[in-house]
């Protein structure tokens, strides 16, 4: 299927790895020039040279050009590194934000600063980079947004307590906005992923291996057994469905929360 984004241009965030670089593989594979942004330079660089290699193949295979993938080494989190981007890449046809969640825990021991900092980065950065760039987009007639939070928007997990609140908010701010641009051809809607082989993935593992007192082989084949799939996501699946959320053929879908877990959440 061929989903009409030649030529767009895509903002990446968290890019560099894990869901936010296999959605920027995804978009490339589509003849989108990517800027894809991180804090780490080296993994920007390399995911670069990766992406850089896969377009050019695009390109010789669809006889057209390439048309780039840049690097913004910059904290999106932070208004300084928005500022940035904003600076160099005025407009975009396509954004997908995504930044790694806050640490797990017991919310007993979490602070004020450990709440402002886990809202700055899963809801407030979100919303000022959607600030930016959605008067372009629907002033254009043609704009997609897609917000990477969790599946724990649906279905908490008591240890992830600081994600929950701070990605619910966004998912709560998402569903008002996105009746208000459609009709300009801007859509917005977030993909929730469930458990994906990713190194987040890894780090929540670990930490409850620790606070089980078990190794991390042992949780990692309890999840598996209780899991439907019986195996965790790939990446390349997400940025396959938020390949397709881009594209002309999805400007139907607007404002809804798209559940990738395999089956595991037990609601309909």
């Amino acid at each position: 299927m061929d989903l009409g984004l030649q030529g767009k241009k895509a903002l990446v965030c968290g890019a560099s790895q894990g869901l936010g670089f296999a959605c920027a593989q995804s978009l490339v594979n589509e003849g989108v020039e990517v800027v894809i942004a991180a804090r780490t330079l080296s993994a920007l660089e390399q995911a670069q040279q990766t992406l850089t290699e896969q377009q050019q193949m695009w390109a010789q295979k669809h006889h057209s050009k390439a048309f780039g993938v840049h690097i913004e080494c910059a904290d999106v989190t932070s208004q300084a590194g928005r500022a940035q981007i904003k600076r160099n890449h005025p407009e975009f046809d396509i954004l997908v934000t995504n930044a790694g969640g806050p640490k797990a825990g017991d919310f007993r021991q979490w602070q004020r600063q450990d709440w402002l900092d886990a809202l700055d980065a899963n809801m407030l950065s979100p919303i000022e980079l959607i600030k930016s760039y959605i008067d372009p987009m629907m002033a254009k007639g043609y704009g997609r947004i897609i917000n990477i939070t969790s599946s724990a928007v649906k279905s908490p997990l008591s240890a992830l307590g600081l994600s929950n609140g701070a990605r619910a908010g966004l998912t709560g701010f998402v569903a008002g906005l996105a009746r208000q641009s459609v009709a300009q051809g801007v859509t917005i809607n977030n993909l929730l992923p469930g458990t994906f082989e990713t190194e987040r993935l890894r780090s929540n593992f670990t930490h409850q291996a620790n606070m089980q007192g078990l190794s991390f082989e042992q949780v990692i084949k309890d999840r598996l057994d209780k899991h439907p799939a019986k195996r965790f996501g790939s990446p390349h699946e997400l940025g396959q469905a938020c390949a397709f959320l881009c594209g002309i053929h999805s400007g139907y879908i607007n404002g809804q929360n798209i559940l990738l877990d395999g089956g595991s959440f037990l609601g309909s």
